[in-house]
């Protein structure tokens, strides 16, 4: 499903995964305050959805919404089409959507199981791979249809990954494996992409409340780095930006996180304070 914007798009296009609400509206509406079209996506928060294109439009920028379930791979596909031909090609692809369900094995009652592991790469590696794939085709088509104009502008996916990749612990272990696999993805696409198409990583810190976790022990939680502070969600949103538009930058990724990564912790920030 998608909402058409009220007058026809003049400024560069970004697909935002997960853009209903928490990291992913944030980064949608700093895209939009920087002169960007968006293209939200959502899974199942369509009145939030709705609420972060109602604020995109009043910041006088263009916004279509967009549902798709992204653990089924015909709705990952469909949703691409419908971004192509509802707004035309992708100028950047910020893969944000994931799960964050928490699974540690020595704390398993009972053994480990590998649904658990597969549902979650599905949504956090699986359906990014194959956006960045199908951007990739999209934009080789469009060099094919105008092969004298200069790549003053390489289009960029960017996959969003987590500080925990240089600081591991064991908790969320499924969602870390995912994150770990994801970056080694962006390496590889970077090479086999190019140079149609720039593939980078985004790594925040702590930057949102996550789960049960309270305001305060979040607060205590968030000032545990070297800069007295970790990731807000405008700085996330303001390095995606700054991918976006980096020519220079592929293949590696960029760590957004007050230095977080340089303490190092047993256990994932989120329980440290608590």
């Amino acid at each position: 499903m998608s909402k058409h914007p009220a007058t026809p798009r003049t400024s560069k296009l970004v697909l935002i995964t997960g853009a209903a609400k928490r990291l992913g509206r944030e980064i949608a509406l700093e895209f939009a305050k920087q002169g960007w079209d968006i293209a939200l996506h959502y899974g199942h928060s369509q009145a939030e959805a709705l609420v972060t294109q109602a604020e995109i439009i009043s910041l006088g920028g263009q916004c279509c919404i967009f549902q798709a379930d992204l653990m089924l791979e015909i709705e990952v596909k469909q949703l691409f089409t419908n971004v192509e031909s509802t707004l035309g090609p992708l100028s950047c692809l910020v893969n944000s959507a994931a799960s964050f369900d928490y699974d540690r094995l020595s704390m398993l009652e009972a053994p480990f199981q590998a649904d658990f592991l597969l549902r979650t790469m599905q949504l956090n590696l699986a359906a990014p791979i194959l956006l960045t794939q199908l951007m990739y085709l999209q934009q080789k088509k469009q060099a094919k249809m105008n092969p004298q104009s200069q790549r003053l502008f390489i289009p960029a996916a960017i996959q969003l990954l987590d500080q925990k990749l240089i600081n591991p612990n064991p908790d969320y272990f499924s969602y870390t494996l995912s994150k770990n696999a994801l970056q080694g993805a962006t390496q590889l696409l970077a090479v086999d992409f190019a140079p149609e198409l720039r593939v980078v990583g985004l790594a925040p810190g702590i930057t949102l409340p996550s789960g049960e976790q309270s305001q305060a022990s979040f607060s205590q939680a968030h000032q545990m780095t070297p800069l007295g502070g970790s990731s807000n969600p405008e700085d996330i949103g303001k390095a995606a930006v700054f991918l976006a538009g980096a020519r220079a930058i592929t293949g590696t990724t960029l760590y957004v996180d007050g230095g977080q990564h340089l303490f190092p912790s047993a256990r994932d920030i989120m329980f440290t304070t608590q």
